[in-house]
């Protein structure tokens, strides 16, 4: 039961996530976006 609360949080965050990205331009912006504020706090 466990599990499958596991998995079901993880395809609900998966569906969030892609579901921000409509297309793949918006998929690079969001990564990019990542990417440099992980950058700043490594600074």
């Amino acid at each position: 039961m466990k599990r499958n609360v596991t998995i079901l949080l993880l395809a609900l965050a998966a569906a969030l996530v892609l579901g921000g990205c409509n297309t793949v331009e918006g998929a690079g912006k969001d990564i990019k976006g990542a990417g440099e504020k992980i950058e700043d706090a490594a600074k």
